[in-house]
């Protein structure tokens, strides 16, 4: 049976645009009460004016790769709420560079953002959540945290990175009531390539042609959000992208040829 989402509380990172934004109007049109975080309060404000009973959500800018200001991001949000009962990791940036080419400046933000900034806000949060015993984590990896391909070699690797922790995590705090469900988008038509970090760490400025014919925001949203419903502790939400995970697991040497190949912008 799918779980209600009224009077639930959801902490969403990202929410200023894209997935994020159309997490945030899915979550609120099924009922929950929701914290919207990511850097440009500016445009959470925008987000929160187009929601479902606006003005019950919580506006808190949050720098992910400012992880000192953690700890004092929740006592916010406890302040405000008397309980949390999702914490949806969905801020990041993508990268589109060749590893030969690629600062290694450019690497460590990619890891910063994607990895340790969702890192020290899950331990931030953790105590909270096991106080109450009860939980859920909802990770938004990408299918190249299973499948990497060229032109995101530090993108790839952040997000193999949240599948190994968020997978000790489930193991380790699962009789504590905490819950994990690891969502791994493909090609999603939001602004993600044009912030994509390029060699020397300035944003692309371009649109791929793959991520134009994506899946729309709210299209993945909904599918998204049903599955969390549905306490899946894992989803893909891709078109024919998809496939990749069943050639790679059945034909490695095959899929290592293709991709080879394969146009991925």
């Amino acid at each position: 049976m799918a779980e209600t989402l009224a009077g639930k509380v959801v902490w969403i990172t990202g929410a200023s645009s894209g997935i994020g934004e159309a997490l945030a109007k899915e979550y609120a049109r099924r009922g929950a009460t929701l914290v919207l975080s990511a850097r440009r309060e500016e445009e959470l404000k925008r987000v929160q004016e187009g929601l479902v009973n606006g003005d019950d959500h919580l506006v808190l800018p949050l720098d992910l790769t400012e992880v000192e200001a953690m700890p004092a991001a929740v006592a916010a949000v406890r302040q405000r709420f008397d309980r949390l009962d999702q914490v949806v990791h969905n801020g990041g940036i993508s990268q589109r560079s060749l590893v030969a080419d690629t600062d290694l400046a450019v690497d460590r933000r990619i890891m910063e953002v994607n990895f340790f900034g969702t890192v020290a806000l899950t331990k931030a949060v953790l105590p909270w959540l096991k106080e109450q015993g009860r939980g859920r984590f909802v990770v938004v990896t990408s299918l190249v945290g299973e499948l990497p391909t060229p032109l995101r070699s530090a993108y790839s690797a952040s997000k193999h990175a949240l599948h190994g922790f968020f997978e000790s995590l489930r193991a380790e705090e699962y009789d504590a009531g905490i819950r994990v469900t690891l969502v791994m988008p493909g090609f999603i038509r939001t602004q993600v390539s044009l912030n994509a970090l390029t060699a020397d760490g300035s944003a692309q400025g371009s649109m791929d042609e793959a991520q134009e014919a994506g899946i729309a925001p709210d299209e993945c949203a909904k599918r998204m959000v049903k599955a969390v419903q549905q306490g899946r502790d894992q989803v893909i939400i891709a078109g024919r992208e998809g496939a990749g995970i069943y050639l790679k697991r059945w034909s490695p040497a095959l899929y290592r040829r293709l991709i080879r190949k394969m146009k991925v912008t």
